[in-house]
């Protein structure tokens, strides 16, 4: 396992340290997630579309919370086993799961929907207008009280 020390950085850096924590946990192999199955997609320019599938689930069974720039999936279905079944061979999952997702700045989930199997969740990132960049205007000072020395 590979672990990089940021400590040097948080010295001459600001507000960064977020960024720093979330590089340590991609680096951490060991909370890497392979269930449900999923796919992020950029729909437009500011546009994105995960899409996780969760067959056998349904939209009872799974709960989505955003907060703080984390977006939270969790899907966990009543137990099945109390019915009297036997299963011979029981290959479709259909454990409790949660997976995070960490969104930028500015990006919200506009909806959720569900389709054969398949959870749809589209994001949007809309950046305040105070925020975007603006250009300003120069003003020119020509002809207003600049001296002109005459010959």
């Amino acid at each position: 396992m590979r672990h990089f020390d940021f400590s040097p950085l948080y010295r001459s850096t600001v507000g960064f340290d977020r960024l720093f924590s979330m590089m340590d946990q991609i680096a951490d192999k060991d909370t890497a997630q392979s269930y449900p199955p999923y796919n992020i997609e950029r729909t437009g320019e500011a546009s994105y579309r995960i899409t996780m599938a969760v067959a056998g689930f349904s939209s009872d069974d799974l709960g989505i919370e955003s907060h703080q720039n984390t977006l939270t999936i969790k899907g966990s279905k009543a137990d099945e086993d109390g019915e009297g079944r036997t299963y011979l061979h029981r290959g479709i999952a259909s454990r409790a799961f949660e997976r995070r997702f960490q969104l930028a700045d500015h990006v919200e989930v506009r909806a959720a929907s569900m389709e054969n199997g398949l959870l749809h969740l589209d994001l949007v990132r809309e950046v305040p207008e105070a925020l975007k960049p603006r250009s300003i205007p120069i003003a020119s000072q020509q002809g207003k009280g600049t001296p002109q020395i005459e010959a």
